[in-house]
């Protein structure tokens, strides 16, 4: 009897930490590579289940700490925005999924600002109102680091 019981602990115990790893194929993250620019902040958007984060070089940072935004030459922004899904490892935590976009906003040496709109199967099919999207990359402020 006593050879009964252990083995059913044991089956049982074998059977409920075995998973079939289907889990792990489900979510596919990304890992973006924002060249040599700096992160500068970061968005959610919860009703599309977004999360965005702006990257950009020196004087991209110099121009959103600016009260009136003139444009710095130079400046060099990517926004990337990801699909996030819930952290398997983590209750009520999030993770980056997919990689949806990424906008590129450049100055030229006169302070001219090109923006430009790539999606993740690489069609560049930007936005309707490219200035609106400007000003809301512009509309970011720094995270300060301590």
């Amino acid at each position: 009897m006593k050879r009964i019981f252990y083995l059913s602990i044991i089956v049982s115990a074998l059977l409920t930490a075995c998973t079939s790893g289907e889990a792990d194929h489900q979510l596919k993250r990304i890992v973006f590579d924002a060249g040599g620019l700096n992160f500068i902040a970061a968005s959610l958007n919860p009703g599309k289940e977004t999360m965005s984060a702006l990257y950009g070089n020196q004087e991209a940072i110099l121009l959103l700490l600016q009260e009136n935004k003139e444009n710095e030459a130079k400046a060099e922004f990517k926004l990337a925005t990801f699909k996030y899904h819930e952290n398997p490892q983590y209750t009520g935590g999030t993770i980056t999924g997919e990689l949806i976009s990424i906008e590129t906003l450049q100055a030229d040496k006169q302070g001219k600002m090109y923006y430009h709109f790539t999606d993740s199967s690489g069609l560049e099919k930007g936005p309707q109102d490219e200035k609106e999207r400007i000003q809301y990359i512009l509309g970011y402020k720094p995270v300060s680091r301590p």
